[in-house]
């Protein structure tokens, strides 16, 4: 790999330029040929339509032929870009270089002990602390020492008795989201016997510090649906089941008020819920109904003290409200704490003895209020930044009169702050490091424009770069975006995106309906019969972008992931010619397959989000744009598609048979990649340092098509 010359350009910026053709180019002069997987028809009919997938049988996941063409895929990624390698590397030890090889959270008082996590020097995994006085501190569980030599290790949740004596810690070796519950005894260090297996990976204590109540997961369907009581020292063979969701759309799942004397078991769909209670003093008490489930409203209940709660509700109220009353008081004798507002979205809440802390969004942006609980004071915390993120940070202590919480922006890393509610002062307590020295806050420069959509829609669309560059001058640029769930994608800083600010990339996230950065009814209006408008936006901002000469097609890239990865499908196949690379991670590509199979995981209970294709009307609207349903013959962009073998949310075939698909029609000469991570789940490989491997990989796709491997 040749250095290269300096090339002035764009009034005076001087970039350092290698010779690297890119991939698509090597790979046609190579002659390498992406595997072939064999065709199958496999008819589907439903409503008296006929589709017929030729690759159906990549669902067959013991079948040897599958893994045999997984690893074929994998064979060809890693000889396409097997001169891109070296950069690959290289840039994963710049990823890793901006962590702090040692480092520790802000501890947290929580009753008699101060509690932190560290990440010792040079490890993958946290180590958990605690102490009643600094000369008294004690490891009480590493994660390093449970996840050395393994392929695969994800900690799910550490729970420790009302006592202080044992500690439960759920673990998944796997990466399918199936965790392990085990015990540990605080005093002698001894692990118990008893493994419970098969849960979602939490669960709470009451208040005897012997009674632990879990969930279990369904075998096929991996829905969160049997609730179940272990005694601490007896098999798990014998643990009462307590109660079964029976409705497929409707999970579970089990917590604690912060006050600890209530334990909930919360039943829910993505736009509904129900909680039964119990005192967390009583844990052989029947579960009691708190109020009962009505498709379409939330709620969510707060206890303050005795029988006094508050309710975060939807109920008539799309952005929520706080509604004041008694556990056991009718619907109408509750009050109003907080009315409706059509602006104002709340988001968080946290409980203190005499006040609230709620984080708020408006316009966008989130606001941290805090309310006293006799409603005489009420005030917003100031930010000073145009565009920000701040939330709730760990608030364990009921009784305390400052609130912790997390600040930070596209160009500020995060802090972690507290607030004096009495002395009306912040102090920073821990402000995070870019390590290795070069990093500079005042190097970088950021904005929120609003992209015209074809509708009249305004679409918000956040933006960072280097202040060497001149933002209207056609630059390469990573539009990112989600746009499912109510999930908002917010402004936070980011250290692995450096590595594409500091090689001359604007980095976009488009806001788009389907999350709920303007509120509920933005994501109302990107869902069900709407979702075509999450595609839309997202298609109309980067014509924006291209408008406004901040880029240009041959200079446009998108990524996603996820549902996001259902986003990128779709735009693929959209609006193709609008960008020069897609990255899409475990996308959920072949929609209307999946959501007429019940037995796969997640289906049910997400037909409130995508609609139930057992319907006509789902079915047909659903059809329409399912990514692997429309490929057609035309040329698409370049394509990097991420999957997990063991993936619970998006299965590993879904990827396989999109990149399969997309390969026989498209008509271009661009590179259509697949990447199928052998020992891992939907987030990738494990590990603090191991994961951004991930993040190196698709970069460097990125970086090397765009010819930018180089400093600005």
């Amino acid at each position: 790999m040749s250095a290269a010359k300096i090339i002035p350009k764009n009034g005076g910026r001087v970039f350092v330029r290698r010779k690297i053709l890119p991939l698509q180019e090597k790979n046609m002069r190579k002659g390498l040929q992406a595997p072939v997987p064999k065709k199958i028809p496999e008819k589907l009919i439903k409503f008296d339509d006929l589709r017929v997938d030729y690759y159906y049988w990549m669902r067959e996941r013991e079948r040897p032929e599958v893994r045999k063409h997984l690893e074929a895929e994998n064979e060809y990624f890693a000889r396409v870009t097997r001169d891109v390698e070296s950069f690959r590397n290289t840039l994963f030890e710049e990823l890793k270089a901006r962590l702090k090889d040692e480092d520790e959270s802000v501890p947290y008082r929580y009753k008699d002990y101060y509690y932190q996590v560290r990440y010792p020097k040079g490890k993958e995994f946290p180590v958990f602390l605690r102490w009643k006085t600094e000369n008294q501190k004690e490891t009480f569980f590493d994660a390093n020492i449970r996840g050395a030599k393994k392929d695969f290790y994800q900690l799910g949740a550490l729970k420790i008795t009302p006592d202080d004596t044992t500690l439960a810690f759920t673990e998944d070796m796997q990466g399918r989201r199936l965790y392990e519950i085990r015990f540990k005894d605080l005093k002698t260090g001894k692990v118990y016997d008893e493994v419970i297996k098969n849960t979602t990976g939490t669960g709470v204590w009451a208040q005897d510090s012997r009674t632990f109540f879990y969930v279990v997961k369904h075998p096929e369907t991996l829905r969160a649906y049997r609730l179940y009581k272990h005694t601490l020292g007896t098999a798990p063979e014998n643990d009462v089941l307590i109660y079964e969701e029976t409705d497929p759309e409707y999970d579970i799942h089990i917590s604690k008020s912060k006050s600890e004397q209530f334990i909930f078991l919360v039943i829910s769909a993505n736009t509904t819920t129900e909680y039964r209670y119990i005192f967390s003093d009583r844990p052989d008490m029947t579960f009691r109904l708190l109020k009962k489930r009505i498709k379409g409203v939330e709620y969510y209940p707060y206890h303050l003290r005795e029988d006094e709660f508050l309710m975060v509700t939807n109920e008539n109220a799309p952005n929520y409200k706080i509604l004041k009353g008694r556990l056991n008081a009718k619907e109408k004798e509750w009050e109003v704490f907080l009315p409706h507002r059509e602006e104002t979205l709340i988001e968080e809440l946290e409980i203190f003895r005499d006040f609230i802390a709620l984080t708020e969004r408006n316009n966008g942006l989130t606001r941290l209020r805090i309310l006293s609980l006799d409603k005489k004071e009420d005030f917003y915390i100031d930010f000073p930044e145009e565009t920000y993120t701040v939330y709730l940070d760990i608030n364990a202590e009921i009784n305390s009169r400052k609130v912790r919480y997390v600040y930070n922006s596209l160009t500020t890393p995060a802090s972690v702050l507290e607030y004096d509610v009495d002395a009306k002062k912040k102090e920073i307590l821990k402000e995070d490091v870019v390590a290795g020295g070069k990093f500079d806050k005042e190097n970088y420069r950021s904005l929120r424009l609003w992209a015209p959509g074809r509708d009249g829609t305004r679409i918000p669309v956040s933006l960072v770069w280097h202040k060497k560059l001149r933002l209207y001058d056609n630059n390469p640029l990573l539009l990112y975006a989600y746009g499912a769930y109510g999930i908002t994608v917010d402004d936070n800083f980011s250290h692995n995106r450096l590595s594409l600010l500091d090689r001359g990339f604007v980095f976009a996230i488009a806001h788009v309906r389907g999350g709920e950065y303007l509120g509920r009814k933005w994501y109302e209006e990107g869902k069900l019969l709407k979702k075509k408008n999450t595609f839309y936006d997202f298609i109309d901002a980067a014509r924006y972008l291209i408008a406004e000469n901040i880029t240009s097609p041959e200079k446009l890239y998108a990524m996603g992931g996820s549902a996001g990865g259902l986003l990128m499908g779709a735009v693929a196949n959209m609006a193709p010619q609008l960008f020069k690379g897609i990255v899409a991670q475990v996308p959920f590509v072949d929609v209307l397959t999946t959501m007429l199979d019940e037995n796969i995981p997640l289906t049910t209970g997400e037909y409130d989000e995508w609609g139930n294709p057992n319907e006509k009307k789902y079915y047909d609207y659903i059809k329409s744009y399912s990514p692997y349903d429309n490929i057609v013959a035309q040329a698409y962009p370049n394509i990097l598609a991420t999957a997990g073998f063991h993936d619970s949310q998006v299965q590993y075939w879904e990827p396989a048979k999109w990149v399969a698909k997309l390969r026989e029609y498209n008509r271009g000469d661009s590179l259509i990649l697949l990447h199928t991570e052998m020992n891992a789940g939907h987030s990738g490989v494990s590990g603090r340092f191991k994961s951004l491997k991930d993040t190196a990989r698709d970069f460097a796709f990125i970086l090397d098509l765009a010819g930018k491997m180089y400093e600005i």
